[in-house]
């Protein structure tokens, strides 16, 4: 009995192969969440062939032009943040009626993480997905209510824009 080396990308903590391979077997264009030290990035893949090719994407910096207060850019990866970024992505899809499957990636999966805040965003845009709603942050929480007032106005007034 031999020793099997782990594939690198693994061994990095990048890629679940056995995840990957029960995604794309769905033939389900896929939406990708990550989470960068900085931003949300946002995209809708569509993979054929184990070719992957991006649809559609958006990060969270995207919302500065939306009027996210350019003060405010070190809190572009929090909940209220990723709740818009889902929002700005729902928005943009021309095919709401097609169902996605959600890949986190390597992110963990606990209940009310900030990634599932984005998940939230999009179904409330619109955007057919299965989740549980125990696995979403609080409401408080998605509309910043847990922040300063002035960040709480901020959210309000971008999300008016959305």
């Amino acid at each position: 009995m031999g020793l099997r080396t782990e594939k690198r990308r693994r061994r990095e903590n990048k890629t679940d192969y056995k995840l990957r391979k029960g995604l794309l077997e769905s033939k389900l264009p896929r939406i990708v969440i990550r989470v960068t030290n900085k931003y949300f990035i946002v995209q809708i893949v569509e993979s054929l062939e184990g070719q992957d090719k991006v649809i559609q994407g958006v990060t969270s910096r995207d919302l500065l032009s939306k009027g996210w207060d350019k003060k405010y850019i070190g809190s572009l990866k929090s909940i209220p943040v990723g709740y818009l970024s889902g929002l700005l992505l729902a928005n943009k899809i021309k095919n709401k009626n097609q169902e996605y499957l959600v890949d986190l990636g390597m992110i963990r999966t606990i209940s009310g993480n900030r990634a599932f805040s984005v998940v939230k965003g999009l179904i409330d845009g619109g955007v057919k997905i299965n989740a549980k709603d125990s696995i979403f942050p609080k409401k408080e929480r998605l509309n910043g209510e847990h922040l300063k007032p002035e960040v709480r106005k901020l959210i309000s007034e971008v999300k008016k824009k959305l």
